[in-house]
């Protein structure tokens, strides 16, 4: 049997410090568990469950936005086996109230371990490609799991009666692309990072990157922020010939490498075994670099055979201590012109410790215009200074004209119809009634973000576009805008927004004054009782 509230063993795991613990992906399959992938599937995954040498084991939530087996299906034998399994959640395809349900089943079924993501865009499937939900995003979905955490109080009935739920045992985690090659792309990721931190994320695994000096910077980031706590586990992927080309190409969303290293892969096409023991000695080079640089963990993925894992290990083990700084050094495959926030330390071609990037530090005192800063943008900052200060200018009207509304909680037809004109040119606005313009520097996320991004940047940009349709991601140009004014690490220092559904088609204007959109202070709202 199962303890539901057993002491989290993967907590305790990345907190070892006498050796590093190691986990592997098992990435689930499309059919059902008698398919014939699946059987390959559940061979791999039983290996990896009496494996000693395996401390936990990754499931993917419909990776790369394919429709596949719930990772609850493979990930029961194990769990009921003995071993820890990190269950995916991800937002693309479920919204809050379907996401909520699958957590209470994991809660019930003893799983803790969840790696909460924003997920990928869908691609063609059955009948073409499915719509999209992204209801939540990492930020959100990782404040509800703390809140189930904490008990979940629900509001329910006339009179409205306050009942606070069973106290969940989620250890939730978080992935961060620290591979980003443009300031405007890579800075926004820590600062969602940190926000996914103070949301709850308790771990964190960095994206597949290539280049060990930005893996460093990682770690030097949280340092930075005081951080340093926070286990951070190394992904490792292990390539081939052909994957490299799709990372090449950036077929995959969030993930890049270089035409130097594509270049290095694609020769081994023309060795004796195409490459197999370059890339598992590459991938062992990796996994000892992480260990080297102090992360808490390894992650393995890109294998589908527990032989090609004991292979990889095997060669790790037979590295001397100091061998990754000679690896730090090989495995370091930067592109022209990339962004790093620390300098670089010549002694070991990794990140000077906590020295900045001074060309960063001079660009941040001169603050030079950017092309992103409009005149719409200067507008609209005037005009929402104005008009939605609670308590100044030109609020205490709004909310009184609102109030006195015949339309109940709305505002009269003639301001109504102001509201919608004036966004719907400025912002392309799609009327959803509950507005983040402030949050996203006056950048619709509704109308200019595929996922509607309210709490910080996807991790999926291809060269800054997004990774769905060929325009700047709106959170590039937010930053390109804090910046110019000084305050872009301030970006995302708002209460993480959740976007209430219920208002979609009325006023944001009367929303704000009337104080029922997210910006409202829910916590001072008085609770009639608790069951």
């Amino acid at each position: 049997m199962i303890d539901l509230h057993a002491n989290l063993r993967l907590k305790e795991i990345l907190a070892e410090r006498h050796r590093f613990p190691v986990g592997v992906e098992l990435v689930s399959t499309r059919g059902t568990m008698s398919q014939r992938q699946t059987l390959k599937a559940r061979e791999f995954a039983e290996a990896l469950t009496h494996s000693p040498r395996v401390d936990w084991v990754s499931i993917t939530d419909n990776a790369g936005g394919n429709p596949q087996l719930a990772p609850i299906a493979l990930g029961t034998p194990i769990l009921y086996a003995g071993k820890e399994v990190i269950i995916h959640l991800t937002c693309k395809d479920l919204n809050r109230y379907a996401l909520e349900s699958q957590l209470w089943l994991l809660a019930s079924q003893g799983f803790h371990n969840i790696l909460a993501l924003t997920g990928d865009y869908p691609i063609e499937s059955f009948e073409g490609r499915a719509k999209p939900v992204f209801d939540l995003d990492s930020v959100s979905l990782l404040t509800m799991i703390e809140k189930m955490n904490r008990g979940l109080e629900i509001t329910s009935g006339q009179a409205q009666v306050t009942t606070r739920l069973d106290s969940t045992h989620f250890y939730a985690g978080a992935v961060t692309n620290n591979f980003k090659c443009r300031e405007n792309t890579l800075l926004p990721q820590y600062y969602k990072l940190a926000k996914k931190l103070a949301a709850g994320a308790r771990f964190v695994i960095n994206q597949i990157g290539f280049d060990s000096r930005k893996s460093h910077e990682l770690l030097e980031y949280l340092r930075l922020r005081g951080l340093a706590g926070t286990p951070v586990i190394g992904n490792v992927y292990v390539l081939s010939p052909f994957v490299a080309r799709l990372f090449n190409e950036m077929k995959i969303p969030g993930v890049t490498l270089t035409d130097e290293l594509n270049a290095l892969c694609q020769r081994q096409r023309q060795s004796p075994d195409k490459g197999r023991k370059f890339f598992r000695e590459f991938a062992a080079k990796q996994l000892a670099v992480c260990r080297g640089l102090g992360y808490a963990a390894g992650y393995i993925g890109g294998v589908h055979s527990y032989r090609e894992i004991e292979e990889i290990l095997d060669i790790e083990k037979s590295f001397s201590p100091d061998d990754w700084k000679t690896f730090a050094r090989e495995i370091s495959f930067s592109r022209p012109n990339e962004f790093f926030l620390f300098d670089r330390d010549e002694r070991t071609g990794l990140s000077q410790p906590r020295r900045l990037n001074p060309a960063w530090e001079k660009s941040l005192r001169q603050r030079r215009a950017t092309k992103n800063v409009t005149w719409t943008y200067r507008l609209s900052k005037h005009f929402h200074s104005l008009m939605f200060t609670k308590g100044r200018g030109l609020a205490p009207y709004g909310e009184k004209i609102c109030r006195r509304s015949a339309a109940p909680g709305q505002m009269p037809p003639c301001l109504r119809l102001i509201e919608r004109a004036a966004k719907a040119v400025l912002y392309s606005c799609q009327d959803c009634g509950d507005c983040s313009l402030k949050e996203t520097a006056f950048l619709c996320p509704e109308s200019q973000c595929a996922k509607n991004q309210r709490n910080g940047p996807c991790g999926g940009t291809r060269n800054g576009k997004c990774e769905v349709f060929e325009f700047d991601c709106i959170w590039s140009r937010a930053y390109d805008r804090a910046k110019y004014e000084g305050r872009s690490e301030h970006l995302l220092d708002h209460a993480p927004v959740v976007q209430n559904q219920g208002l979609r088609g009325t006023s944001s204007w009367a929303n704000f004054w009337l104080g029922k959109d997210h910006s409202a202070d829910n916590n001072n709202k008085p609770k009639k009782k608790h069951d």
